[in-house]
């Protein structure tokens, strides 16, 4: 199972809980500074400069013989009002979670990229994401939309031709939704500009991340800013 979301203060990196092996050329990679990982050996970094930024990067590791090794990077885009602390997020305000997450499947418009070896969910044009805070499926994939869930407070996946190409849901608010909090958070293929509150980039580095990610090495993303209280760096 995936794990839920950690208070992102936890992932505020102290020089206590420094991980990993010492670099006497520099500091140790991001994760190794990181306070959870949460225990598998691939990870997603998406680091915003600052909580009201709208781009920053986003990084992929693994994690070899004990240390850390970046496979890839690319530019991110974040919600179109910056970043909030996961466990305040208040629904439709157009912020991305900060915290620790699961990762724990792939959907796409498009076929899955030659050897993403996750579970991959075409979508359909009965493929909907359930967002109404009334319905048993919040914060869901529905297919049909069922009688609880209106039209209006639901995202029709298939609508999004370029961003739900192909995308990862993040587990923001999955495991035991909190009404009111959010819904529909994924790692998806970059729009026009900012999201809603997911993380974006380029279509090519989405597709090179769902050939990466292995769920049997438990990869999951962490979500942050360069300093402040929502930090993924800093001492």
């Amino acid at each position: 199972m995936p794990r839920t979301a950690v208070a992102f203060a936890s992932l505020i990196v102290t020089s206590l809980l420094l991980q990993g092996p010492y670099c006497p050329d520099g500091d140790p990679p991001l994760p190794a500074r990181l306070a959870d990982t949460g225990g598998g050996s691939q990870l997603i970094t998406a680091v915003a400069p600052a909580p009201g930024s709208t781009t920053g990067r986003l990084t992929w590791w693994d994690r070899r013989a004990g240390r850390w090794y970046e496979a890839g990077a690319a530019p991110a885009r974040f919600g179109a009002n910056g970043l909030t602390e996961g466990t305040a997020r208040v629904q439709g305000t157009n912020t991305t979670p900060a915290g620790l997450f699961g990762l724990p499947y792939a959907f796409g418009i498009a076929h899955a990229p030659a050897g993403t070896a996750y579970r991959y969910r075409r979508v359909t044009p009965a493929s909907w994401w359930c967002q109404d805070n009334a319905s048993g499926s919040y914060n869901r994939w529905v297919e049909p939309l069922p009688a609880d869930c209106a039209p209006g407070e639901a995202e029709h996946l298939v609508s999004y031709a370029k961003q739900y190409a192909h995308a990862l849901v993040i587990a923001f608010n999955y495991d035991r939704p909190v009404r009111g909090r959010g819904a529909g958070i994924f790692l998806h293929v970059d729009g026009k500009g900012a999201t809603a509150g997911c993380v974006s980039v380029p279509e090519g580095a989405m597709r090179a991340i769902l050939r990466w990610a292995n769920p049997r090495r438990h990869p999951h993303i962490a979500i942050g800013t360069e300093s402040g209280p929502l930090a993924v760096t800093g001492y």
